[in-house]
């Protein structure tokens, strides 16, 4: 793993809220989620943090969520699907509410050559994200 991505990761990972922590969150770098996890409920945004509703996956251009957001709810994906964001669109800071496992790529076609990294559905605040985001794919569970 490359020294900026594990810096990263421990970032996010001390602004998630310790109650998430003991009721077991994990992050799951480089791994796509397996089927028999349960799902961990899903959380409030944190003090200080962007809010973003229950069921959807909130993406900012800017770190630090900052600008406008784009917003996408399962009712709109298709599951397992890669979905690139639209032409000259990009994430540095996103929130993961769907209740699934959510991957991002630096690669618009979801390619693994680039960086990813998948982020739990209950409640994931990630300000920074290591790399630009131009794609993701929700998994089912």
């Amino acid at each position: 793993m490359r020294t900026t991505v594990l810096a990263a990761a421990l970032a996010a990972t001390a602004l998630v809220p310790a109650a998430a922590l003991a009721a077991g969150a994990e992050t799951g770098a480089h791994r796509a989620p397996a089927t028999e996890r349960s799902r961990p409920a899903p959380q409030a945004a944190p003090a200080g943090l962007a809010p973003c509703g229950a069921g959807q996956l909130c993406l900012w251009p800017r770190p630090d969520f900052t600008g406008a957001a784009q917003v996408h709810e399962l009712s709109t994906v298709d599951i397992e699907s890669c979905v690139p964001l639209p032409a000259g669109r990009h994430a540095q800071a996103l929130v993961n509410r769907t209740g699934r496992p959510v991957t991002t790529f630096q690669s618009a076609e979801c390619a693994e050559t680039g960086e990813f990294e998948t982020y739990p559905g209950g409640g994931t605040w990630v300000p920074r994200s290591p790399y630009t985001v131009r794609a993701f794919k929700i998994w089912e569970s």
